[in-house]
C-alpha cells in the first residue's frame, strides 16, 4: 500500500518551500517518523518525517524545487522491505509516467523556431514544472521553453521566471520572432590561488532579497540617542542573584529594554503599525521580535503579548529562543507575526550602526555596546557607562515627532527603571 506524503503547514503566510536535501532515495527503508527530506523556506528550515515505515517508492520533486503547502513530494510502500540508506544524496526519480501525469502548461503565442535555442527549450520541457513555477507562468501567461532555467538538472525555478520578467520578458516578447539567441549569463568570476567559492543557500538569499525590497519598499529613516546606563546597571547589580535564585535564569538587559519599548508603543502606536495597500493597521498588542544571529543567518522569533510578561517570562523565552535558534529547531509559528523588533549588535562589540527594517513592520529598535564615555552631568564631566541607541523606522506612517518622541521614552525608562515598574 503506498502511502502519500505531502508537505506540511509551514506556519502563517508561508505557502511554499524548497527542497533542500533528500535524506533516502527510491528504495530506501524508512522507519515512521524518520526524517526523509529537508526543506528550506524563508526564515528556518523544515524537517518532514515519514508517516509510515515501509520503502521508498517514488520521489516525486527534487532538490532545488519549490513546492507548495499541500503539495505531493513522495510515495512509501507501507510495510515494505527497502535497503539500507546509502551514504550518497538521495536523486531525484523522473519515470515516463511522472511526465505525462505532469498538468499541461499554458501555450502562448508561439515564436518563430529562432526565439530560443533548441537545448533550453529542451531543458525546460523535459521536466514538469512545481506547482509555484507553474502557477507563476500561468499567471503571466509565458512560454515556459523561452525562459532560461538554471536548476537542478535544467529544472526551471521560480527565480528563473522572476529574474526572466525583471529583464522584461513577457508572453508578448516571447512571441516576437528574435533577431539572435539570448546573451548567455554572465560567467562567474575566475578564482584566484587562496579562494573558493561557496554557493548561497536558500536561507542567505532569502534574507538577502528581504532586506533588499525593505530598503527599496519602506521610506526608512534612522534617529539616534544615548542613554545613560548608571541606574540599570546598579539596579541589575542589586536584585541579579536573588533574581536568579527565584526564578532560575539570568537578570540580563533585554527585558528591560522590551519593557520600555512595550511602554512606549502603548503611547505611540504608530511604531507598533504596519502599512497595508492604503491603509494603516494599528495593533493593540506588542508582539516583539529579538534579532537572533545563528550560523546559517539572522532570524527573528518572536515573543506574543510581551506587554503582559514578568521579567522572568521575558528572560526565559529569550534564552529559549537563542537555545533553540542556535539548533535549528525553531518553528514558522514562532518567527512570523511580530510588531516590533529590537537587534543587539552590543553583544558582537557594535558602538553605532542603523538597523534596517524587518517588514512589514514599521519600526527596529538597535541597541548598542555599553562604553565607559566622559559626559557632562550637572555642569562637570564625569564617566559614565553609555550606549547609542538607534530606531529605523518607516517615514511614510511614522513622523519624526513620533520616532523621536518614542526614542525619548524608552531612553527615560532605562535611565530610571522604576518608571518601568511604576508605569509613569
Amino acid at each position: 500500500m503506498a502511502t502519500e506524503v505531502k508537505v506540511p503547514a509551514l506556519g502563517e503566510s508561508v505557502s511554499e518551500a524548497t527542497v533542500a536535501k533528500w535524506y533516502k532515495k527510491v528504495g530506501d527503508a524508512v522507519a515512521a517518523d524518520e526524517p526523509i527530506v529537508e526543506l528550506e523556506t524563508d526564515k528556518v528550515t523544515v524537517e518532514v518525517n515519514s508517516p509510515v515505515a515501509g520503502a521508498i517508492a517514488e520521489l516525486v520533486v527534487g532538490e532545488g524545487d519549490e513546492v507548495e503547502v499541500g503539495a505531493l513530494i513522495a510515495h512509501i510502500n507501507e510495510g515494505a522491505e527497502g535497503a539500507a540508506a546509502s551514504d550518497e544524496p538521495a536523486k531525484e526519480e523522473a519515470p515516463a509516467a511522472k511526465k505525462e501525469e505532469a498538468p499541461a502548461k499554458k501555450e502562448g503565442p508561439k515564436a518563430a523556431p529562432a526565439a530560443a535555442p533548441a537545448e533550453t527549450t529542451a531543458s525546460n520541457s523535459d521536466h514538469p514544472l512545481a506547482p509555484a513555477v507553474r502557477k507563476l507562468v500561468e499567471d503571466k501567461n509565458l512560454d515556459p521553453s523561452k525562459i532560461p532555467a538554471t536548476g537542478k538538472d535544467g529544472r526551471l525555478t521560480k527565480g528563473d521566471v522572476l529574474n526572466f520578467l525583471e529583464g522584461g520578458g513577457s508572453a508578448s516578447r516571447a512571441a516576437a520572432p528574435a533577431p539572435s539567441a539570448p546573451a548567455a549569463p554572465k560567467p562567474e568570476r575566475e578564482l584566484r590561488d587562496g579562494e573558493e567559492r561557496v554557493k548561497m543557500s536558500k536561507l542567505r538569499q532569502t534574507i538577502a532579497r528581504r532586506l533588499k525590497e525593505a530598503q527599496n519598499t519602506a521610506a526608512m529613516l534612522t534617529t539616534y540617542n544615548e542613554v545613560d546606563m548608571t541606574n540599570l546597571l546598579a539596579c541589575r547589580n542589586k536584585y541579579k542573584d536573588g533574581f536568579e535564585k527565584k526564578h532560575g535564569v539570568k537578570l540580563g538587559f533585554m527585558s528591560f529594554f522590551i519593557k520600555a519599548c512595550t511602554t512606549a508603543l502603548k503611547e505611540w502606536p504608530a511604531v507598533n503599525a504596519e502599512i497595508d495597500g492604503n491603509s494603516f493597521i494599528y495593533k493593540n498588542y506588542c508582539d516583539i521580535g529579538v534579532a537572533v544571529g545563528t550560523p546559517q543567518g539572522l532570524v527573528v522569533p518572536v515573543i506574543r503579548s510581551a506587554e503582559e510578561k514578568t521579567f522572568a517570562d521575558l528572560e526565559s523565552t529569550i534564552v529559549d529562543f537563542g537555545k533553540r535558534a542556535r539548533d535549528g529547531k525553531l518553528g514558522m509559528d514562532e518567527m512570523t507575526g511580530g510588531s516590533f523588533t529590537i537587534s543587539n549588535g552590543g553583544v558582537f562589540g557594535s558602538l553605532l550602526s542603523s538597523p534596517i527594517l524587518n517588514a512589514p513592520q514599521s519600526g527596529i529598535l538597535g541597541m548598542h555596546k555599553t562604553q565607559m564615555r566622559p559626559v557632562a552631568i550637572d555642569g562637570k564631566v564625569e564617566i559614565r557607562p553609555m550606549m547609542y541607541l538607534a530606531l529605523s523606522y518607516d517615514h511614510r506612517i511614522i513622523d519624526g515627532r513620533e520616532a523621536v518622541s518614542f526614542l525619548v521614552r524608552v531612553k527615560e525608562c532605562i535611565e530610571n527603571p522604576e518608571r518601568i515598574l511604576l508605569d509613569i
